[in-house]
């Protein structure tokens, strides 16, 4: 769900995941403001472990953190992007993605994927800044991964990602010789049957 930064709204996601015993992943992308994110976390959620995780702090601490996290000890992981490489806890269903306009759209989708890694209903939520008119680009960043959530829906974000950014030099002569003549449609088309 694509919804604009409202505290209340956040509250209730974490609280709604937590009664039913499982974590929450709250994705702040700035390591510079991360620790005032936990703090207005933790004064909304008195009672949660919320914790913050990023790449630039120690290795050793780092993973600390991640092992208290995947043993169940920390109930709110405040972290930057570093969980987007693979990072698979099954208890952890709801991912909250803060000021999300400003992420790609494959990071998006990889992101979104590591919540509902087990057997229960899992939620996102795409959050953008109050009274933000994002630009269209992002805007269609944000529909396409909340339009695209069925298991295997890889290739249709990879396609919109395709239809946003432009393919580049996919087309060029340099690239590809004549492959320009068959057109986005008929290369998709091609793509998909392969």
């Amino acid at each position: 769900q694509i919804k604009y930064y409202n505290s209340p709204l956040i509250k209730s996601a974490i609280m709604v995941e937590i009664n039913r015993g499982g974590q929450v992943f709250f994705v702040h992308n700035s390591v510079k403001t991360l620790n005032s994110v936990v703090m207005i976390l933790q004064s909304h959620l008195p009672g949660l472990n919320v914790e913050p995780a990023h790449g630039q702090e120690p290795k050793k601490q780092l993973e600390l953190t991640m092992n208290r996290f995947i043993e169940g000890n920390i109930d709110v992981l405040v972290c930057t992007s570093i969980i987007e490489t693979g990072i698979d806890i099954p208890n952890v269903n709801t991912i909250i993605i803060n000021k999300s306009h400003l992420f790609g759209l494959s990071q998006l989708y990889q992101i979104r994927g590591r919540a509902g890694r087990g057997d229960r209903q899992a939620y996102a939520y795409l959050l953008i800044p109050k009274g933000l008119q994002p630009s269209v680009n992002a805007y269609k960043r944000l529909k396409s991964i909340e339009k695209n959530t069925s298991l295997g829906s890889g290739f249709n974000i990879s396609k919109s990602d395709m239809e946003i950014r432009g393919a580049g030099t996919l087309f060029g002569y340099k690239q590809s010789g004549g492959l320009s003549r068959l057109g986005y449609g008929l290369y998709s088309k091609m793509i998909k049957e392969a």
